[in-house]
């Protein structure tokens, strides 16, 4: 894949005559100039956004200086793909790779790094525990490139707009998260109000135990069927196990079946030692599947709105309680008997469906630009394929 114009072959070189790495070390006990500090960690895995940074000051290892320009890669378990293109001078981590180049430009540099191209090449490591990209096999591997200074050039512009849409199309779901969080609080904290059809105050809030608004459910897979096996996950919720565990399921496992739970229609489930971390899911319109035993399932009874439970499941306050009533040592459970204890705000019903409505709209439209978001990546995926040869 070639821009319209240009004919020329390509150059073959090893990478170490067109990319070097740089090792200018800062030491903060002899340098008394502050600069920021990149560690590993500051960088995103797989999207070349920078997440934090420190001060140079406190950092006592020797670091690298980097400079505007030049090309940041974490070279400590490299199949993290952990890079970013800086365009400001400080120091780095010497876990982290300092390259430029006197041929590439930034923007073409930066956009190699990403391609399976160069990535196949950090796969030979160093180290089993640690494993670490070797520059030196790196350096003498053969490289293909535009010989045309031009063709280098809209290359860089190409992934430099791609990288721009993608990062604008992140920045759309974070507001989006903060929005939702921040509506979520003033609606369950009752600062925000909805009306009724003919714009009347509905009735106030009660509190109320989650046992009075729910009943447990345990029916058992006793005739060992073979129904679909399905996991949940804090992202997904019900997720078919084969998904969630290499391609292979509890059937294909040789596990017993048999206690397994059955799931029908409109049924809550959580993994007693996971709820603090999201780990429940609605099983919706899924029905005849089935769930380890390890789940406590449940559904609501009339006076509690599905969609109004799932949304308040999202709130500070009900994951406050869950660590409140979980029990245990080193881990913690939550189990039925005690997640009944909790106490939720309870409106009138009709003004649970408008909360549900509202909110649900919103996770819609965030799922929505979820999935815009990954056909932006997945284009880019493509384009690193067929451009780099």
């Amino acid at each position: 894949m070639r821009f319209p114009g240009f004919e020329t072959a390509w150059e073959k070189k090893s990478v170490g005559k067109v990319i070097s790495i740089k090792s200018d070390k800062y030491n903060p006990d002899t340098d008394e100039s502050e600069f920021s500090c990149i560690e590993l960690e500051s960088l995103s895995q797989g999207t070349g956004e920078l997440l934090l940074t420190f001060s140079s000051k406190n950092q006592k290892s020797t670091k690298n200086v980097f400079n505007s320009g030049d090309v940041l890669f974490g070279k400590l378990r490299p199949y993290l793909r952990k890079f970013y293109l800086v365009d400001f001078k400080g120091v780095c981590s010497s876990e982290i790779w300092v390259m430029n180049s006197t041929v590439f430009n930034p923007l073409y540099l930066y956009a190699y790094v990403q391609s399976n191209r160069f990535l196949s090449l950090t796969e030979i490591t160093s180290g089993s525990k640690m494993p670490r990209a070797d520059w030196n096999l790196i350096s003498a591997s053969v490289i293909r490139y535009p010989k045309e200074f031009k063709e280098r050039e809209k290359i860089g512009d190409l992934f430099r707009l791609v990288n721009e849409r993608i990062h604008t199309q992140s920045q759309i779901i974070k507001n989006l998260q903060s929005l939702m969080l921040g509506l979520r609080q003033r609606i369950f904290s009752q600062q925000l109000r909805f009306k009724d059809d003919e714009e009347n105050e509905f009735p106030e809030w009660t509190k109320v135990r989650l046992d009075n608004l729910t009943s447990k459910t345990d029916k058992k897979n006793k005739q060992n069927i073979q129904y679909p096996i399905y996991s949940i996950n804090n992202k997904e919720g019900f997720l078919p196990q084969s998904e969630q565990f290499e391609g292979m399921d509890s059937n294909e496992r040789g596990y017993d079946i048999s206690l397994y739970k059955v799931i029908n229609k409109n049924t809550f489930a959580y993994n007693p030692a996971r709820i603090n971390v999201g780990s429940i899911g609605y099983s919706g319109d899924l029905e005849n599947i089935i769930i380890s035993s390890l789940y406590v399932c449940f559904k609501t009874k009339d006076l509690l709105e599905d969609k109004y439970l799932r949304q308040y499941l999202n709130t500070f306050q009900f994951n406050k309680d869950v660590l409140r009533y979980s029990e245990g040592g080193v881990r913690q459970y939550l189990f039925f008997e005690n997640f009944s204890k909790i106490k939720i705000p309870l409106p009138a019903i009709k003004e649970q469906t408008k909360i549900a409505n509202f909110l649900s709209a919103l996770d819609e439209k965030m799922e929505r630009e979820k999935e815009i978001l990954a056909q932006y990546r997945q284009q880019k995926k493509y384009l690193l394929h067929n451009v780099f040869i």
